[in-house]
């Protein structure tokens, strides 16, 4: 029996070896204190906590004391969206969030919750690619809203936006920039050297750390107000006891991805489109979508008409192979993806896409069989459907 093939990485990743190695003595009887502790166990923790804000911040370009540890990436948009909202309110200023129709849930909620608070929410749209509407951007920077955030990389379709225009805008109105950087980050070149951009987004669970941490690099602190309240740990931005063995991994989990981001993106945009070119051959009426887009190199989004994706995921499951529908935070809803939507994409082809994404560990291999298993998958699926539709 054929191994199972794994190719939904932008949902999560295994935890890498080298990752797992540079957080046990922070779960065991070597560095398990508190960092808060003065004693010894205390500072061996705060030794490793610091050294892993060195290391996210070198990995991203940034100075170590603008990283502040989250439990993920949700948490982080959070923060950076409410919490540079309550601080426009501070300043007398207004409380208005402006993302895009496209982004992460975690930002869409954000930006519904600033609205709970008094404020105001505004989403641009974006063309037939995902690509943002800059017209629509200019006219919200008019009115100088509390803070911008527009993803680096789309989580479902993986389309890049022009992040350094946006941000150069931004920050020639005056206005707070926050990206979402999750899914860009060791897939294309992120850094804030040359970036005019606030507030970062980072998710361990993305890159090969375990899941229950994440990253808000935050430039300028007054940029944002807390949004949790307590012991004042991290500048009193992010209170709470820190993750310390998550904090170490996602340090040494930023290392490597910076490191290995530039041939692993060679890499990955050599299966991407194998996949892309074995897949439309054993589908021929299989669409890729925001195929003529400026793509992240680990995603890619098909739909198939006629066939429902969470059948096709079932079928493909039970093949051996793991893909996603689209975004994973959103799993059993019978609507299509607000992404897809946003994306004009009709309503049959999207409630049949699924989301082929890659890592690390990814393979010719993974491809070839996920190729191979489509047709008869699809050729189940369909029969079904036309069997349901009779009854």
């Amino acid at each position: 029996m054929k191994p199972p093939v794994y190719l939904d990485h932008a949902s999560t990743t295994p935890v890498r070896p080298e990752v797992l190695e540079a957080m046990l003595p922070y779960l065991t009887d070597q560095a398990f204190g508190n960092p808060s502790s003065a004693h010894r166990y205390g500072r061996a923790a705060r030794a490793g906590l610091e050294q892993a804000r060195r290391e996210v911040a070198q990995a991203v370009g940034a100075e170590p004391n603008q990283v502040v540890f989250t439990s993920g990436g949700t948490e982080a948009d959070n923060l950076g969206i409410v919490g540079a909202a309550l601080a426009a309110r501070d300043r007398g200023n207004p409380m208005c969030a402006v993302v895009s129709a496209i982004e992460h849930k975690a930002i869409l909620a954000a930006a519904h919750a600033v609205c709970h608070l008094g404020g105001r929410e505004v989403v641009l749209p974006v063309d037939s690619n995902g690509h943002l509407d800059l017209g629509a951007l200019e006219l919200a920077l008019r009115d100088r809203p509390a803070v911008v955030s527009i993803m680096w990389v789309n989580n479902e379709v993986g389309v890049i936006q022009p992040v350094h225009e946006i941000a150069g805008r931004c920050h020639d109105a005056g206005v707070c920039f926050h990206t979402d950087a999750v899914q860009a980050f060791g897939k294309v070149p992120v850094s804030l050297r040359d970036l005019p951009c606030t507030l970062l987004t980072l998710s361990g669970h993305k890159i090969g750390a375990p899941k229950g941490i994440g990253a808000l690099v935050v430039r300028d602190r007054r940029a944002v107000e807390a949004i949790l309240h307590g012991g004042g740990q991290q500048y009193g931005i992010r209170p709470g006891t820190e993750n310390v063995a998550g904090a170490v991994a996602l340090g040494r989990a930023a290392v490597l991805a910076a490191a290995e981001q530039e041939p692993e993106a060679v890499r990955l945009t050599g299966l991407r489109d194998m996949l892309a070119d074995r897949l439309t051959a054993a589908v021929p009426d299989l669409l890729i979508n925001a195929e003529s887009a400026v793509r992240a190199p680990h995603i890619l989004s098909v739909s198939v008409a006629g066939a429902d994706s969470e059948a096709l995921l079932m079928h493909l499951d039970l093949s051996g192979v793991a893909a996603s529908s689209g975004s994973a935070c959103s799993t059993g809803a019978v609507e299509p993806s607000h992404v897809l939507v946003a994306l004009g994409i009709p309503r049959d082809l999207a409630l049949g896409t699924l989301r082929f994404s890659l890592g690390h560990g990814s393979g010719e291999a993974d491809v070839v069989r996920a190729a191979e298993v489509m047709p008869a998958v699809v050729g189940k699926v369909r029969a079904l459907a036309g069997v349901l539709g009779r009854a």
